[in-house]
């Protein structure tokens, strides 16, 4: 459940907006503003003290190995409360990220043609980048040119 919640909002004896028309103005169903959360029971709390302390002790570990360290403790857990209760706690296995600066085998490689290039007027040296922008609905990809001397966006386009 996130830490805020729309309904946490609502004040139900409010003295001059009533109960419908708050709801209307959050836009919410009036039914969760009868809505009162499920508390977590004690044994998922003591639980979730476990998974926390298994994973302070090794951080790499994920839900699977959680549940195997829970299971060979007496724990009577399955992997989907396990993994329920880590979302909950916002935690997941830390994981060694893809290494991209390794360069493909038979790759080759440019030149650097401005090493001692001394820039020292405009139109003397253009860039450009391409930048992927994720939107709700899909995404866009934002292409810039640059000129080096000034940085002055000289032009760009979305598509």
């Amino acid at each position: 459940m996130p830490r805020w919640c729309a309904w946490s909002l609502l004040e139900p004896d409010h003295a001059s907006i009533g109960l419908r028309r708050q709801c209307d103005l959050l836009d919410l169903p009036r039914s969760t503003a009868y809505y009162a959360p499920i508390p977590e029971s004690q044994e998922n709390l003591d639980l979730m003290k476990e998974i926390d302390a298994i994973y302070l002790d090794n951080p790499s570990y994920g839900s699977r190995s959680v549940t195997a360290v829970l299971v060979n403790s007496d724990w009577e857990v399955n992997r989907k409360r396990v993994q329920r209760l880590m979302r909950l706690m916002n935690i997941a296995g830390v994981v060694p990220k893809r290494n991209l600066s390794k360069p493909s085998p038979g790759h080759r490689v440019f030149p650097y043609l401005l090493r001692n290039v001394a820039i020292s007027r405009p139109d003397q040296v253009w860039s450009t980048d391409i930048t992927y922008v994720p939107l709700r609905n899909g995404f866009v990809y934002l292409t810039a040119v640059m000129d080096w001397y000034s940085r002055y966006v000289l032009s760009w386009k979305l598509s």
